[in-house]
């Protein structure tokens, strides 16, 4: 079994994307999803947002799809009570040493 950790994450629209557009740059917060302090910020973009789910994550592909599709729509998208693996956490600085 993959350790990982329990995360809300947070999508908003940063930036001037034109709308409609396939990739819109992005403002992620990670929240955990226990309640504990641990806010992390980073800006990333739609895609990359996608490719790290798929790659860090066991969401269905109808899970993906459907945040996908809000991300792209909406100034403001949340995903709740994922778990996402520390290999991925580690990968986008959540975890400092």
């Amino acid at each position: 079994m993959i350790p990982c950790m329990r995360m809300n994450l947070i999508a908003r629209h940063s930036g001037n994307s034109e709308e409609g557009a396939a990739i819109v740059a992005l403002l992620l917060t990670l929240r955990p999803a226990c309640g504990l302090p641990g806010d992390y910020q980073f800006k990333t973009t739609s895609t990359s947002l996608m490719k790290m789910l798929r790659k860090g994550t066991e969401l269905s592909l109808d899970t993906l799809a459907g945040f996908e599709g809000q991300v792209l729509s909406y100034p403001s998208a949340r995903l709740m009570g994922i778990d996402m693996s520390e290999a991925i956490l580690t990968e986008i600085g959540y975890f400092v040493d």
